[in-house]
């Protein structure tokens, strides 16, 4: 990317799009807006912005959220969407945390709209964008999920943005018939880049203020969805709503998924009743502004077809880095590792922040720990075995949930596993899986130890209805465990 293009705001996405044609960009409820039109709405609104220090939106996804989040980067003040369905308490405490902020709430965007349409019917606004040596601005903060702690805030600046952009896309590449499916909220980072990158390739957005699998599917047969994208929960809710084996949506060419670990027999049952659709697995973290490496369709069919065993063991990648994108895996000493050795996954590139509030975590060379543990294979693709956080150490030995959990997940008679570690007198930490399904315990000891070595059979199977998981479809692993104690009193064992 050249110097030119990282001194830009967001804003020039809008601009671009604006300049491309009359065709619609963004469709809710029934209701759509040009790009231009957003362009024009976007700066009414940041009139009323302007006088605030950021932009606080607490709602689900509608018209209202492209118009705040560009009038936001015009006005040159953040944009904060937060998760609208947090409990009043963590609301409040999240709101203290931006004094004089404008609040937009669920009752607030029809009027909201309403008064920006009438600001921008009249004279041209004329505000322009923030200045071009403004390109550190910040134009995002996002919240994390907070899956072991307290949400922190990241921060995303307008070049990281960009950098994701336009170093991973082709402006206007999209056809005239091309239409994107987005259900995941606001709050997360895909939300986000998939304004921004569907805006920059001309392809038509409809957003799904709430997710429902049946009306999924009919949404993709209606608006004759070209593109999508889900999270885990999602795919395995839609699969569950395909009574056969083809979903019946011939227009869908392209499915991403991504945001948490995907079972394998959910992506299996994917891959057969969306027999022409093109998967992608997409990996990125709130700090890094979306996707860092992509598995890509090519790369799933051959995981189905190849007799190599190294092509079929990609399907549980989560691909090879994007331009502008390297990784680096380190041991828990520092030293970067060669590929096949399991360890810390490290990413820098431009698009990369990195930061929470006024501290960065990046290293002096820009390298940002992911907090992952992985490995990369020979030809580049990442393999993700869970959180550093998530490791249990028992009797010394370190040991990822994930490659439990994978295989807690391919007994037949088990949905979903959680694999976690507690306290141990004799071990330091004893195995506990937590899943949802049916099964003897023993039995499903046996056909873990069958698999992988002894111990890193459970010591303990504990069934639940559910597991606890936040609204993109991570697994709330702190949740399960301030619910565990040592004496396990509701275990089968």
């Amino acid at each position: 990317m050249s110097e030119n293009s990282i001194l830009m705001n967001i804003i020039m996405i809008l601009e671009m799009a604006a300049s491309a044609g009359d065709r619609t960009a963004v469709t809710a409820d029934g209701r759509s807006l040009t790009a231009a039109r957003l362009l024009r709405l976007a700066r009414a609104a940041a009139h009323r912005f302007r006088r605030h220090p950021a932009v606080l939106y607490l709602a689900a996804n509608h018209l209202a959220y492209p118009v705040a989040l560009f009038g936001a980067a015009v006005a040159g003040v953040p944009f904060v969407p937060l998760n609208y369905r947090l409990g009043e308490q963590q609301l409040d405490e999240l709101r203290a945390r931006h004094p004089g902020a404008l609040v937009l709430r669920p009752g607030d965007l029809d009027s909201f709209l309403e008064e920006t349409e009438a600001a921008a019917s009249q004279d041209e606004p004329g505000l322009e964008a923030v200045p071009d040596n403004d390109r550190d601005a910040v134009a995002v903060l996002l919240y994390t999920s907070g899956t072991t702690a307290a949400p922190k805030s990241a921060v995303l600046r307008h070049r990281h943005l960009l950098a994701y952009v336009l170093n991973t896309l082709e402006f206007g590449s999209a056809g005239e018939e091309d239409a994107a499916l987005v259900a995941v909220p606001p709050y997360h980072v895909a939300g986000l880049a998939n304004l921004l990158s569907n805006l920059y390739t001309g392809r038509r957005l409809v957003y799904m203020s709430a997710f429902d699998a049946r009306e999924w599917l009919e949404t993709v047969r209606r608006e004759r969805i070209t593109h999508a994208l889900v999270v885990p929960t999602m795919l395995a809710r839609i699969v569950a709503e395909v009574p056969g084996d083809d979903a019946g949506t011939p227009t869908l060419r392209n499915l991403a998924y991504g945001g948490a670990r995907t079972p394998l027999p959910v992506l299996e049952r994917a891959l057969q009743v969306f027999p022409e659709t093109g998967f992608v697995n997409a990996y990125g973290l709130t700090e890094t502004a979306s996707s860092i490496a992509v598995l890509e369709p090519d790369d799933h069919r051959a995981a189905l077809t190849s007799d190599d065993p190294d092509a079929r063991a990609r399907l549980g990648s989560v691909g090879r880095a994007l331009p502008g994108v390297e990784f680096q895996i380190r041991s828990d000493e520092g030293e970067p590792l060669e590929p096949g050795r399991t360890g810390l996954v490290f990413v820098r590139g431009e698009q990369i922040s990195g930061e929470y509030g006024g501290r960065s975590a990046l290293d002096p060379e820009g390298w940002f720990p992911t907090r992952d543990r992985g490995r990369l294979d020979a030809g580049g693709y990442l393999f993700i075995e869970g959180r550093a956080d998530d490791t249990i150490i028992r009797g010394g030995e370190n040991i990822a949930p994930a490659e439990i959990e994978d295989v807690l997940v391919a007994h037949p008679g088990i949905e979903e596993a959680a694999v976690l570690g507690v306290p141990d007198p004799e071990w330091g930490q004893r195995l506990v899986a937590v899943v949802v399904g049916r099964g003897d315990p023993e039995e499903i000891r046996r056909w873990v130890r069958e698999r992988l070595r002894s111990s890193k059979t459970p010591d303990d199977i504990v069934f639940r209805t559910e597991l606890p998981k936040t609204d993109t479809g991570k697994l709330l692993r702190r949740v399960l465990l301030s619910e565990m104690d040592t004496t396990l009193e509701n275990t089968s064992a």
